[in-house]
């Protein structure tokens, strides 16, 4: 367990100045968005009024008020959360060739550490679920401080209010922060198992050399196919399953991709990969 602890520190500490930047990045660009956002709305209001002679209320009745939804759909706040998944879903692939492509071919170093191989795939692999979910939690902590920024701008008769509750449920909210337990497990648990079938077509790839990525490629997609079984199934035969009865499917079958991604990576490890 120690050595494990070890290798998820060293592998974060190797991407925590890239990690920086990009909350840096997120940061920035929502909280100046909200203020963008904000204060556009606020002119081109002004600006409609003026020119249509309208009162505050006639406004509202025909373009409606301000919510959270406006800036939440916006690019400010969109673009660097899609960024940020595109630069993890590289880095799943980075981490693992930095390794062998990077100076002095480093994964025989990581190979030769007294402690077992695979302690070094589960390490990789909770890296990665370490800093999605470190993005998670920033974006909730800066949601409530973008909510105030849009309060101390617009005046409290052109806005509407939207509890946590509701705000969680626009659009790309909705997906990063299922409402459901179940619903949180199935987005991240299938994210989890994701990231272990590339890993694995990794290491088949290293182990078999030019054949190797014929082969990673032919389980990735058979792994993909099996993974999303139940999802095509559920909807060919509609209102056929109950929703608990597509859950525990899908369940089932992560749980069998997620154990063969890692049976497959621990023989490649030990028995196919040489220093």
């Amino acid at each position: 367990m120690k050595s494990y602890i070890k290798l998820v520190n060293f592998e974060i500490n190797r991407f925590f100045k890239l990690y920086l930047i990009l909350i840096g990045l997120t940061v920035v660009s929502q909280l100046i968005g909200a203020v963008i956002v904000s204060k556009g709305y606020i002119k081109n209001a002004n600006q409609v009024m003026y020119e249509n002679q309208l009162s505050v209320s006639q406004y509202i009745e025909q373009y409606s008020v301000f919510s959270f939804s406006h800036l939440a759909n916006s690019g400010w706040f969109i673009l660097p959360i899609v960024f940020c998944i595109a630069m993890l879903m590289i880095y799943v692939f980075f981490i693992w060739y930095r390794d062998w492509f990077g100076k002095n071919t480093f994964i025989y170093r990581l190979l030769m550490l007294p402690t077992r191989r695979i302690n070094i795939y589960f390490a990789k692999l909770s890296t990665v679920m370490f800093l999605v979910f470190g993005f998670i939690t920033l974006q909730i902590l800066l949601i409530p401080i973008e909510m105030q920024i849009v309060k101390s701008i617009i005046p409290a008769d052109f806005r509407t209010y939207l509890p946590l509750s509701a705000i969680y449920n626009i659009d790309m909210l909705a997906f990063l922060y299922p409402n459901t337990f179940r619903g949180f497990l199935l987005i991240y648990g299938i994210g989890l198992v994701f990231v272990a079938i590339i890993f694995t077509a990794i290491l088949i790839e290293r182990s078999y050399g030019l054949k190797g990525i014929f082969i990673g490629v032919v389980y990735g997609v058979i792994s993909f196919g099996v993974l999303i079984t139940p999802l095509i199934l559920t909807g060919i035969y509609t209102r056929y399953f109950y929703p608990h009865e597509i859950y525990l499917m899908e369940l089932v079958t992560s749980m069998i991709i997620l154990g063969s991604a890692i049976w497959i990576a621990n023989q490649l490890l030990k028995n196919k990969i040489r220093v």
